[in-house]
């Protein structure tokens, strides 16, 4: 259905339900992932950081839920912050201080969450990392 509550016309992709609607559909998103790995270059360090975490805490045998959904969080706030860049110059193409407010505190978020899952990081590896290392 669009967006209009009076149209009861479905979308063109055809159901909701069908496979190869949903697979267009993620076909755009990974679209939007690759934009934002080859253009944002915290991204690619963030979702190396990633690999090297969750590859620290296997070895560790720690536990995995906290760390995945740190990352999750870090990565998906750094592609929420791309989109919103994106939209700010689209819409604000000159400098204003509403542009700046809406760019920085998305980027806020992103540091927030990602000194948090740093936080997180310590408390899962750090006692199995102390104990191997016999500290």
């Amino acid at each position: 259905m669009t967006n209009n509550p009076g149209n009861n016309k479905p979308h063109r992709g055809g159901s909701a339900r069908s496979p190869r609607r949903w697979w267009r559909s993620a076909g755009f998103a990974w679209e939007g992932l690759v934009l934002v790995w080859s253009t944002q270059p915290n991204f690619r360090i963030e979702v190396w950081a990633t690999v090297l975490v969750n590859v620290v805490a296997c070895l560790l045998r720690a536990d995995l839920a906290p760390i995945l959904l740190s990352c999750a969080l870090v990565l998906t706030l750094e592609v929420i912050n791309t989109s919103l860049e994106a939209l700010t110059d689209l819409i604000s193409p000159d400098i204003h201080p509403l542009a700046k407010i809406a760019k920085d505190t998305a980027a806020g978020a992103v540091l927030i969450a990602s000194m948090l899952s740093v936080l997180v990081g310590l408390s899962v590896l750090g006692p199995p990392l102390w104990q191997l290392l016999g500290w």
